[in-house]
């Protein structure tokens, strides 16, 4: 198929359609961490449009980024309790994670670190990931309460809270079923109009406006006030999820006819180069959306696919009073959907090898157990290498997954 400006923007609007959910969920997830939502809105729209554009301009893909699920998450449930409430210091450990991103990005110990990691556990953390996303979901919609007795129980099933997050949930995934562009950001509107509606949330202050000032967030961060074994784990577990998940993405939606990602190393230097901008403006990593893949199916070829989607990140800016208006509960059905997409990988792992199953299993149930991301993947690496010696596989144990699973190893013994 030829590219053509129309085609190529047309691909760049249905790119950002499937991707457009994260300006209303992301300030809602780091806003539970202590940051100015209306600062993480604009954080989030800047960052998203200028590395957006840079993988248009300098990697010439039609790749778009934006903060990434999951790694939101990781950077306001665990990291930022783990960090004793100092977000900013967070903000420092991503940023610190984007500048070892580039170098690796630069360096032939990308390809030997990522081709390190066992396919099974690369599925699992995926996997993982999603299910801590959903736990988290569940909670911000009210289907899953603390519990003294049984840690967590269900909610309320019958506030009105609940059953307008179930309704978005089932029409997020009808529609995504039907081929609807956009699915995600229509069942978040359909259930903010639903709150509204029936008067759990006020009407918004209006429809556009001035984007909120980036003066809370914006080159707030910091590198010192922890341990600094605390702080390498952080960054570690930033660095080696950004680039699994980034590798995994631009892999599944932007590889050539040859079986080749063209530009790789542009296309990861930019990623990283997200990631630094994005805690310089006050944001969890960026990273590219799988989401892509629905504008390179509608078209997109080059890189204006990309910069359309900029373009119209940098438009969403002067809907800020729209985006406050979102609650929680409507944005919890996103989480969900996420969730979905990133366990389906589950599928290929191994199950008939308990060397690969059983590690894997492990890594997909601890991540939202422990609610840690860092912890989780320990489990995980931790048991693969021990599962192969104990079992006599230690030839699959490569020296990647060894020194991966010896940090861990050194991180918790040192706790």
């Amino acid at each position: 198929m030829a590219a053509t400006v129309r085609r190529e923007i047309v691909a760049g609007a249905t790119t950002f359609l499937t991707m457009a959910y994260i300006v209303f969920v992301n300030p809602r997830i780091l806003g539970a961490a202590g940051l100015d939502q209306g600062a993480v809105f604009t954080a989030t729209c800047l960052a998203s449009a200028l590395t957006t554009a840079l993988m248009g301009l300098y990697a010439r893909l039609p790749v778009a980024l934006a903060p990434g699920m999951g790694l939101n998450a990781y950077f306001a449930f665990t990291v930022v309790p783990a960090l004793h409430g100092d977000w900013r210091l967070a903000l420092g450990c991503v940023f610190l994670s984007g500048i070892l991103f580039v170098a690796l990005s630069l360096s032939p110990a990308r390809a030997w670190l990522i081709d390190a990691i066992p396919k099974s556990l690369k599925l699992a953390i995926a996997a993982g990931i999603g299910f801590f996303l959903a736990l988290i979901g569940f909670e911000n919609a009210g289907v899953v309460a603390a519990s003294p007795a049984t840690l967590i129980q269900e909610g309320v099933l019958t506030d009105p809270k609940v059953l307008i997050a179930a309704g978005a949930f089932v029409l997020m995934f009808a529609l995504a079923a039907r081929g609807v562009i956009g699915a995600v950001l229509i069942g978040i509107v359909a259930a903010t109009a639903a709150a509204i509606g029936s008067g759990l949330q006020p009407m918004p202050s209006g429809i556009v406006g001035l984007p909120p000032s980036l003066a809370p967030t914006a080159l707030q961060m910091h590198f010192t006030g922890a341990a600094p074994a605390a702080i390498a784990t952080v960054v570690f577990v930033f660095l080696l999820v950004d680039l699994l998940d980034t590798s995994g993405t631009l892999t599944a939606v932007a590889l050539d006819e040859h079986g080749r990602l063209p530009r790789a190393r542009r296309a990861l230097a930019t990623d990283a180069a997200g990631t630094m901008l994005g805690a310089a403006l006050g944001t969890s990593p960026v990273t590219a959306y799988i989401e892509s893949a629905t504008g390179i199916q509608a078209g997109g070829r080059t890189g204006l696919t990309a910069v359309t989607v900029a373009v119209l990140f940098l438009l969403t800016l002067f809907f800020a009073p729209l985006a406050a208006a979102v609650p929680a509960f409507a944005t919890a059905p996103a989480l969900v959907f996420v969730a979905a997409l990133m366990a389906k990988g589950l599928k290929d792992i191994a199950w008939d090898d308990l060397t690969e199953a059983a590690p894997a299993l492990l890594t997909a149930l601890a991540i939202p157990f422990t609610y840690s991301i860092a912890a989780g993947m320990g489990i995980g690496f931790i048991s693969y290498v021990a599962i192969k010696l104990v079992s006599g596989r230690w030839r699959d144990v490569n020296a990647g997954v060894a020194v991966i699973a010896a940090a861990f190893a050194l991180r918790i013994a040192v706790q």
